[in-house]
Parts: C-alpha cells; sequence; structure tokens
C-alpha cells in the first residue's frame, strides 16, 4: 500500500450534544467502520491497513469514548445518538450511498441507520450483531441477564473482572486465541479503563434491552440497503452474539457469512478479516 493512502486525516464534527473525533484513510468506495464495545477510531488498525488500497476508510470515536467528547458527560449516550451520530458523519463526507462494516454494538448502529437513513447505505455487512431481542424469549432473556450480571460485576469488582464477564458472554478466551501475523491488540492497561467503563455504564444497558422486530427486519429485506450478516469462524455458537446472527440471517432469508477469528476477528485475524470483508462489500 501507498504511504499516501495508508495516512489518517483527521476531523472533528459537531452534533447534537457532542464532538465527534473521525478519520479518514484510503482512496476508493467510502467503507464507514463502526466499532464494537469500548473500540474507537483506531481499534482496528491493522485491518484498516489492507482496506486503504480499494476503499476510502472512515472510522471514528463514539461519542463518550476517547476524543469524542461529550457537552455533558453526565448525560451519557443512547442508541438514538448512535445512530444520529453516524447519519451526520456520512451526510458530511458524501452525498452517495456508502458501505458499512458494523461489529457487535456498531452492527446494531448499522442496522438501525439502515431501517431510518436507507438512502445513505449501499451494502451494511453485520458482524455478530449485539440485539437480543432478536432470539427467542428464552435465549433473549438469558442474554439479558448475563449482561445485567456483567454490569454488576462491572460496579463491584472493578472493570478487570468486567472485561473478563464480557469475554465469557462472547466467547472469547484470551488465553486460547488464535493471532494473525500482523495483528495488534490492543495493551490491556488502565488507559482502557475510561472507554470500558463509559460502554458498561451507557452503552451496555442500551444493547441489552436492544431489539429488532420482525416488522423491521422485513422492512431491512425489503429496503435497498444490501444486509450481510456475518459471525466468527471460531465464535461458540451457542454464545448471544453468534445466534444474533443466525437469528439475523434467518429472519432476512440469506446465507450467515463466516469470517476469520471469533467476535473480535477484525482484531486478530486483520488480514483475512479484511480479505473476507471487502469481498462481501
Amino acid at each position: 500500500m501507498s504511504t499516501a493512502a495508508n495516512a489518517a486525516r483527521t476531523a472533528t464534527l459537531a452534533v447534537p450534544g457532542a464532538t465527534l473525533h473521525y478519520e479518514v484513510r484510503g482512496c476508493g468506495p467510502l467503507l464507514l467502520v463502526s466499532q464494537s464495545g469500548e473500540g474507537d477510531a483506531n481499534r482496528s488498525d491493522a485491518m484498516v491497513d489492507h482496506l486503504v488500497d480499494t476503499c476510502t476508510v472512515v472510522t471514528y470515536d463514539r461519542r463518550g469514548l476517547s476524543r469524542s467528547v461529550l457537552d455533558d458527560p453526565a448525560r451519557g449516550a443512547t442508541l438514538d445518538d448512535h445512530v444520529d451520530d453516524v447519519h451526520r458523519l456520512l451526510a458530511e463526507l458524501t452525498d452517495e450511498p456508502a458501505l458499512m462494516a458494523g461489529c457487535s454494538m456498531g452492527a446494531l448502529i448499522g442496522l438501525r441507520l439502515a431501517l431510518r437513513h436507507p438512502e445513505q447505505l449501499s451494502t451494511l455487512v453485520a458482524h455478530e450483531p449485539a440485539i437480543p431481542g432478536l432470539l427467542p424469549d428464552a435465549e433473549r432473556l438469558h442474554a439479558q441477564e448475563e449482561l445485567d450480571e456483567m454490569r454488576a460485576i462491572f460496579q463491584r469488582d472493578g472493570w478487570i473482572a468486567g472485561v473478563k464477564k464480557i469475554g465469557e458472554i462472547l466467547g472469547i478466551d484470551p488465553a486460547r486465541q488464535e493471532l494473525e501475523p500482523g495483528a495488534r491488540l490492543a495493551p490491556f492497561d488502565a488507559s482502557r479503563e475510561p472507554n470500558f467503563t463509559f460502554f458498561i455504564e451507557h452503552d451496555a444497558p442500551t444493547m441489552t434491552r436492544a431489539e429488532l422486530s420482525a416488522q423491521e427486519i422485513k422492512a431491512l429485506a425489503s429496503g435497498p440497503v444490501r444486509i450481510v450478516p456475518a459471525a466468527g469462524r471460531t465464535t461458540p455458537r451457542t454464545v448471544f452474539d453468534y445466534r444474533c446472527a443466525e437469528e439475523l440471517a434467518a429472519g432476512l432469508g440469506t446465507e450467515l457469512l463466516h469470517l476469520p477469528g471469533g467476535h473480535n476477528g477484525n482484531l486478530t485475524h486483520p488480514k483475512g478479516f479484511a480479505e473476507l470483508l471487502r469481498a462481501a462489500l
């Protein structure tokens, strides 16, 4: 890849209640990457490295994370805020339908955007969308109880214990996690605590109660946005994030795309993930 293509242009965008930090790299069709959990604009840099020769890749810090500052930090953020932020960010950058890759909560944001502003997207790859409301009642309640327990553990025992519980829920075992050459994982240190704290206190409750009704799935299936449900090859088939991807694919009447790695395959398998993502887009 060229040095010019790999260089990031950083900028900010004022939105209601916050100022968003975003980065633009590469050339070609515009691809917005919306991260999972506490991930910010730089979370999947290693994957983006393999996309910038063919796509103009936009990454951003969700409001409340890293450099995206809230006007009123005590207010937190809602799912509606996050969807509106992406709507405004895309409107700032292009007049054409964009490509989007959303991981976990990022996939939830992408699906809501496809319902509210379908003219802004051409294709959305929704990787393990964290939407308990997609599941049958018993599974949905179990997933919600697990996520509520994770938040309680975080509040009682601290952020590291809470993050370990997240790993259990999502089927991520760091001790057994295979890494592709070139993978760059963020250090597990105190620098990540503020983002995890914001995610668990404000975004996780929104995600826990997230819904996608049968009527909304029907609207997505018949709408102009091509939706590609995806899941990790090594994600355990019984965990809620994989089951959400399965249920989304079934509701849309399409195949489930399997990408390298597990729930965070964009981090552990950046090259392989990027290659199949590009093909899917």
